[in-house]
């Protein structure tokens, strides 16, 4: 592949494929947030349309970002990663100070600005991505040597790492590792180095996983939710509760029970049970299958890409939606052990929407510039 800077380059319109899921799934959170919100927030807020207005909101910022970035040449952002990378790490050691993070539920992952929130780990993966696919994309780069190729960009995501799980956010920290290593696998690590990292690995996740009750108690629960079902595996039963009767079709849109203070916070990481219980199988495949596009459509332009930094850069934007929605549905279905991570476009949130559809912007404006369009 050529590395070459391609502002002069024509550009075609960006892969619309792309653009109708990122569309679809913003418009089917919109619809499922309410669903899933208005009578806790009427009660509670006295307000049905709290989670609505603010969903929309972020969705309106997250349109607004998506179009800037997808009319932003990719290439340029090579030129603001020292910046990026510096404002990273501000950002996330500012949520130790006194008075500048918001702690909720014991964990401090917030930032206050203003009347406005902001978590710093979802712009970490945004940066994380640019900063690894653009230093592994350097024609210099020997892949074959470790510590010249992928030791950098594990050194920068290891110290985002710590700092994310000190919040402490697991889920999110697991989900900064796991695209970087999908960047850092696409741009052809030898099958041994690989390996190694695996093995490397293996140590540091059984220690994370024992080294706090609660997380032991997650992974005890997850192998049998039924021994502890009003504590640890409370979530996972209610949530097999939701998709069990939605059967083929579903039991219809605002009519589930498992919404009504069963199921906690069902317009966040549990959403996807409530679609489910609402809309069935149907619903839940529907869902899946539009992220199944967006992955296939993002990876063709990884493929397709004109240059090593722009293949990598795409492999890592989708790597972000694909690793989250297959984390968030792993949990809802007990597929995996619980963990904090929402379900992209559709969970109720700020920083995380924005931040994905900005980055779904930028997977846009590399479809622009892909070889041979077309299929």
């Amino acid at each position: 592949m050529k590395n070459k800077p391609l502002e002069q380059e024509i550009r075609n319109q960006p892969d619309y494929a792309i653009l109708f899921s990122v569309l679809t799934l913003a418009a089917f959170g919109l619809i499922m947030v309410f669903s899933a919100s208005y009578i806790s927030s009427l009660e509670t807020r006295n307000d049905a349309f709290f989670f609505l207005r603010r969903q929309a909101f972020w969705v309106v910022l997250g349109l607004v970002g998506m179009v800037l970035a997808s009319n932003f040449s990719y290439w340029k952002w090579r030129r603001l990663i020292p910046i990026m990378v510096v404002i990273n790490f501000i950002l996330l050691g500012a949520l130790f100070i006194p008075g500048v993070g918001v702690e909720v539920y014991d964990a401090t992952r917030w930032i206050s600005l203003g009347g406005f929130t902001l978590q710093p780990s979802e712009f970490s993966k945004l940066v994380l991505v640019i900063f690894t696919a653009s230093y592994l994309s350097k024609k210099n780069i020997n892949m074959n040597n470790f510590w010249q190729s992928s030791f950098i960009p594990l050194v920068v995501m290891g110290v985002s790492f710590v700092m994310v799980l000190a919040q402490p956010d697991l889920g999110t920290a697991v989900a900064l590792a796991l695209v970087t290593g999908i960047v850092i696998f696409v741009a052809g690590i030898p099958v041994g180095q690989l390996f190694g990292l695996l093995l490397v690995s293996l140590p540091i996740v059984l220690y994370l996983a024992v080294s706090e009750p609660y997380r032991m108690r997650r992974i005890f629960s997850f192998l049998d939710p039924w021994a502890d079902p009003l504590y640890s595996g409370y979530h996972i039963i209610q949530s097999l509760y939701a998709l069990g009767p939605g059967g083929l079709f579903g039991v219809g849109l605002g009519r589930s029970r498992q919404k009504l203070y069963y199921l906690p916070e069902p317009q966040n990481d549990f959403i996807f049970a409530i679609i489910g219980e609402e809309l069935g199988f149907i619903g839940a495949f529907t869902i899946m299958l539009l992220f199944f596009i967006l992955i296939w459509r993002g990876l063709k332009t990884s493929i397709m890409a004109p240059d090593t930094f722009g293949s990598l850069l795409a492999a890592g934007m989708v790597s972000i939606v694909g690793a989250q929605a297959l984390i968030n549905i792993g949990v809802v279905t007990g597929s995996i052990p619980v963990t904090g991570i929402n379900l992209p476009f559709i969970s109720a949130g700020g920083s995380s929407l924005f931040f994905t559809m900005f980055a779904m912007g930028i997977l846009m404006n590399i479809s622009r510039y892909q070889r041979g369009r077309g299929g």
